[in-house]
């Protein structure tokens, strides 16, 4: 047998079983977690694609509104709101914080007002993304922490406005662990370098899953959307029982059906028991649509051994495949647009 390079490997799938061809959702859905004006090849996405051409083909998949994560903030924030303008109906925008002067004594007074002059602007919530404690420093030169005390006032004010902060704190275990051949996304590790975070002096997975719980849980009033399954998609008693813990904490499904899928059993109980408390997301970009279909598949079906991405893609996350949980039909309603409508407060006559 001759050798061969594992980025060679394409084994086909030799056993036989049914599947069904899924072309838009059962139910409308909401999207919690999508994004519309992040950089591609150095441009953004908002100059890449048409609005009403991506609203289009959303609805053809059956989604009737999404959440736009890249409001920014400043003139970026004016712009994205123009472009929307025109389908608040479909769009709603959450904002981003401009950590840059971050422990200086115009951080509160300038993101205060940022925050209270975007909301009157229309924009329904607050994103914050992994890069604050895993890129950004303070003055002093140490990584910014989302639990740091200089941060309760963003919480607070959200609180008061009624914001929902939806923040992805840490990634797939597997990126903060040595990338070699043990590690289960190798391929796509060795791909994207920049994505792995086993790095002298950078924060452990564990310490990040810590902070997160002291954010939690010393703001109370404050409703987070953790990202990404409450950042632990590979392990469901830990994020069920920060769930127990903690009811202003929500979860999105973005970018873990291959993590979810491989667990079905356990997976179908955790949706059933959390039913109120997850939201749907996948994570998608104008320029993508084929990951909505296989969300779809998951929830929907029963179906056996399908991949979890697009087939291009392979391996994509990971080699192995994927398994439907096929949810009741009260439940699936709840997490394709119910629980986002009661949380964000949305008025959509397009969804039931």
């Amino acid at each position: 047998m001759k050798k061969m390079l594992l980025e060679d490997y394409r084994p086909q799938l030799e056993c036989v079983r049914a599947e069904r061809k899924i072309t838009k959702a059962k139910f409308p859905v909401i999207d919690i977690h999508t994004h519309m004006g992040k950089l591609v090849m150095g441009k953004k996405y908002k100059d890449l694609y048409d609005t009403k051409s991506h609203i289009k083909k959303l609805n053809d998949l059956n989604v009737e509104h999404v959440v736009n994560l890249d409001g920014c903030y400043g003139k970026d924030f004016d712009n994205m709101m123009k472009k929307v303008a025109d389908y608040r109906d479909s769009i709603s925008t959450f904002i981003w914080i401009d950590f840059s002067k971050f422990g200086t004594p115009e951080f509160e007074k300038e993101t205060t007002e940022h925050i209270l002059s975007s909301f009157h602007k229309g924009a329904k919530g607050i994103k914050m993304w992994k890069v604050i404690s895993l890129e950004y420093k303070d003055e002093k030169g140490n990584y910014i922490r989302t639990d740091d005390p200089r941060m309760k006032f963003v919480y607070k004010l959200a609180a008061k406005l009624n914001l929902p902060i939806l923040i992805h704190i840490a990634d797939p275990t597997a990126f903060f662990k040595p990338v070699d051949e043990n590690n289960e996304r190798y391929e796509e590790l060795k791909q994207n370098p920049s994505w792995s975070f086993c790095k002298e002096g950078l924060m452990s997975f564990e310490e990040l899953l810590v902070m997160q719980e002291n954010m939690i849980r010393n703001n109370k009033k404050t409703k987070f959307i953790i990202a990404h399954f409450g950042s632990y998609a590979e392990n469901l008693d830990y994020v069920g029982k920060q769930l127990d813990k903690y009811p202003n904490m929500y979860i999105d499904t973005a970018a873990r059906f291959s993590e979810l899928g491989r667990v079905p059993y356990s997976a179908r109980k955790f949706f059933i028991k959390y039913q109120d408390r997850i939201l749907f997301g996948t994570d998608s970009t104008p320029l993508s649509y084929s990951e909505y279909l296989i969300a779809f598949h998951f929830l929907e079906t029963f179906d056996e051994c399908f991949y979890h991405h697009d087939e291009k893609d392979y391996p994509g996350q990971g080699r192995w495949y994927i398994y439907g949980i096929s949810l009741p039909n009260k439940v699936l309603k709840k997490i394709y647009s119910q629980n986002a409508i009661k949380l964000l407060k949305l008025d959509l006559k397009n969804v039931v």
